[in-house]
């Protein structure tokens, strides 16, 4: 792998895993939203509100549905007496009730606080504004569509309020406008009418900044943080429950605000939450309880900065941890960064700080399996050279230590004591001149094979052939205890294995092979030799010379093997002394030795 590969493959995934922080595609923002609600801990209730569900049951009860607006005027008066502290019907009336009850109605809703709602629809009417006090620039806010508005008396008698439920790119309800914004001005959502009616409010004060919205605070009620468009997170907690059939047994309504809707089936649209399918009321009881609970989840300004810093701290770590400190101990640094990133994100929601770090941790994976296939990769490609550069030279063995354990081999030379052989074939150029090529092939195959397979008995590495000749050597690539030893045991091996060869050959009426053997101890530079693009494993020096020289010398002095002085004081077999003779390249003359 070339050098700064990986630099460059980090670059490109930290700048393209990196493009969902700044764009924000629906995919990314489905995660987060989706990983906010797994988090998000349910609030308590603020025992201000209860629900009112008209149910199948009651409807039964009443002989259908709608109710004839006396009877809502009963519903109203009978909260009222019981000591509701207000009633809000998140009911549409656009058209005049066919009974004649819409004075009834009014005049029950004009005697306590009371809100009605209104729809969105796209016809271009709005509600009149809402008084405001703006601090900064009047800018940002969500955009009303328009509404379907209540009959004029109606609207007369109560308090209105826009029943908005904005939908997420999963097409689910989390976040929903304060206040929105008209043609004329800005108009109250219904949870947030409610509250300003129960405080005695006349005005909503709007705090700005450059990027839109940051605060809006009903009188009476601390402000409450916003995002640029006026939009508060909503906590969908468990405001208590009742029915028509409980309401003269109920003592949830004393000194409470009364949420009144439709649950039974078909007469009103159920709206898709984190929590379930919601009916429109209680997603604006949810809305009012977020605002006075002071408790809710909220998305902070800074929260793309923070979510880029973790980003880039995971997905470098990660990479680091991977690709610098190896898979084993990568991975484990690895795993623990994520649960330390996603604790710390969890904390962060539990205190109502909406961080994501769902997609730094997915990017901070990709990255650290990138890195992990590519050391892999790399690892491998590592072992297959190993093993083809040596497992025609080494012990099978041998070639599994040095590709678990690469670090041992040290590429491009190291300088080690060794022991060092030299074959040769005497009468090679006779017999090449005598006998066929083909047959000269045979017989020398079938000697190099022989004498390969004693150097790896004897754990022995084969450097390489050349011609007729064969050069291995001990104690490279590893360490080898009594390297002296086992290239003697070599030696007797080829000369066994020769044998067993002549003998093959003379019964295939072939002429037999002779060998001549140099071992020489000393030190060499041992390692990858050559060019960045051809090397070869092999040895130079001193003693790698010398070592041939005792095999040339075998020839005189009328032996197959020659050692030298140093392999024959360390070695366990009891060598005699042949002679002393001179070799090229030594001033003095050398001690040698033989079985």
């Amino acid at each position: 792998m070339k050098k700064g590969f990986k630099t460059k493959v980090f670059m490109v995934l930290l700048l393209v895993l990196g493009l969902p922080l700044v764009y924000n595609p629906a995919f990314y923002e489905t995660i987060k939203l989706k990983t906010f609600d797994a988090m998000v801990a349910e609030k308590q209730p603020s025992n201000y509100f209860s629900i009112l569900n008209i149910t199948e049951e009651d409807v039964e009860q009443e002989g259908g549905y709608p109710f004839p607006r006396k009877r809502l005027a009963k519903i109203q008066n009978e909260l009222i007496n019981k000591g509701a502290l207000g009633v809000g019907w998140v009911i549409a009336f656009p058209q005049p009730d066919r009974f004649n009850g819409d004075l009834a109605f009014a005049e029950s809703l004009a005697s306590a606080p009371s809100v009605l709602a209104s729809f969105e629809n796209d016809n271009g009417e709005y509600p009149l504004t809402t008084g405001t006090v703006i601090l900064g620039e009047d800018r940002g806010g969500f955009k009303a569509k328009g509404v379907v508005q209540n009959t004029p008396l109606l609207r007369e008698a109560a308090y209105q309020g826009i029943a908005v439920a904005p939908t997420e790119v999963d097409q689910l309800v989390r976040r929903m406008p304060l206040l929105l914004r008209t043609p004329d001005g800005w108009v109250s959502a219904y949870g947030t009418e409610v509250l300003k009616v129960l405080t005695g409010s006349d005005t909503y004060l709007i705090k700005t900044s450059e990027a839109g919205i940051q605060e809006i605070r009903v009188k009476g009620l601390p402000p409450v943080k916003t995002d640029t468009l006026g939009r508060k997170w909503i906590s969908w907690v468990k405001t208590p429950e009742f029915s028509l059939a409980d309401i003269k047994n109920t003592d949830l309504i004393q000194d409470r605000f009364i949420f009144i809707g439709v649950t039974a089936k078909g007469v009103m649209p159920q709206i898709a939450t984190p929590v379930g399918l919601v009916e429109p009321h209680k997603i604006q009881a949810a809305l009012s309880e977020s605002i006075l609970i002071q408790d809710s989840p909220m998305i902070p300004d800074y929260a793309l900065l923070a979510e880029l810093g973790v980003y880039l701290a995971v997905v470098s770590l990660a990479w680091i941890f991977v690709v610098k400190f190896g898979v084993s101990s990568g991975l484990f640094f690895f795993f623990m960064l994520n649960g330390i990133v996603a604790g710390g994100g969890y904390y962060l929601v539990q205190n109502n700080l909406l961080i994501d770090v769902t997609w730094p941790l997915i990017a901070g994976f990709i990255a650290g399996s990138v890195g992990f296939y590519l050391n892999f990769r790399e690892q491998y490609k590592l072992r297959q050279e190993i093993k083809k550069q040596f497992e025609h030279y080494l012990d099978p063995r041998q070639v599994k230590k040095l590709q678990d354990n690469p670090e041992l081999l040290v590429l491009g030379g190291e300088t080690r004591y060794a022991t060092f052989l030299f074959t040769d074939v005497r009468g090679f150029t006779a017999m090449s001149e005598t006998l066929p090529p083909e047959q000269v092939t045979y017989i020398m195959n079938k000697a190099l094979t022989a004498q390969q397979k004693a150097v790896q008995k004897a754990e022995g590495t084969v450097d390489k052939y050349i011609g007729d000749a064969m050069m291995a050597f001990w104690n490279a690539p590893l360490d080898q205890p009594a390297h002296e030893t086992k290239a003697l045991i070599c030696a007797k091996l080829i000369m066994d294995n020769m044998k067993e060869l002549n003998v093959e050959l003379e019964e295939e009426g072939l002429p037999p092979v002779e060998i001549g053997i140099g071992i020489n101890s000393g030190k060499a530079v041992i390692g990858n030799m050559g060019s960045e693009t051809r090397f070869d494993y092999t040895a130079i020096g001193d003693a790698v010379n010398v070592a041939a020289r005792l095999e040339s010398g075998t020839k005189d002095l009328g032996v197959n093997l020659l050692v030298g002085e140093d392999t024959a004081r360390f070695c366990a077999f009891d060598l005699k002394f042949v002679d002393k003779i001179q070799v090229k390249g030594k001033e003095k003359p050398l001690s040698v030795f033989s079985f």
